[in-house]
């Protein structure tokens, strides 16, 4: 009977550890942005993350701080949607937006290989801006497939 006890006791246990491991592990939910909130983590106070977007996603490119932090040399691409800044492998302030109006067809190619091959390969995906999902009055953006998304999976709640 003594045995039977331990053995139930060390089944609850794995069965605890087991879902303690899946929760520490859990992936962090995925937000929508404003320009304003993604504005707060533009890496000038310690301890708060370092976000950038590129092309309406959301990077936690905290793990970079030596590139992203205050007075590093990319510390102009946080805090906003980088996307045309990339593309054009610029840091001059009229190019440090979501705009890709104009941009070559080499630049856009440079712009995806960036994306994928760099900051999607290396860096977390904390949320979306909402001009992603939001046209400019608000309303939704019929063209945004949350499905197509990267780092976007359907699940099942119930």
């Amino acid at each position: 009977m003594f045995y039977a006890h331990i053995v139930v006791l060390y089944g609850l246990l794995s069965i605890c550890s087991t879902n303690e491991s899946k929760i520490k592990n859990a992936q962090r939910p995925v937000r929508l942005f404003t320009q304003e909130e993604l504005q707060r983590y533009d890496g000038t106070e310690d301890g708060q993350p370092i976000y950038m977007a590129i092309k309406g996603v959301v990077f936690d490119v905290t793990t970079g701080k030596e590139f992203y932090r205050k007075g590093a040399p990319y510390n102009a691409l946080v805090g906003k949607d980088s996307t045309r800044a990339v593309a054009k492998m610029s840091l001059e302030p009229a190019d440090l937006t979501h705009d890709t109006t104009g941009l070559t067809e080499s630049q856009l190619q440079s712009l995806e290989e960036i994306f994928k091959g760099t900051y999607k390969a290396k860096y977390p995906i904390v949320g979306y801006t909402s001009r992603r999902v939001l046209n400019e009055d608000g309303s939704p953006n019929i063209d945004f497939k949350p499905e197509d998304q990267p780092n976007f999976t359907i699940k099942d709640e119930l």
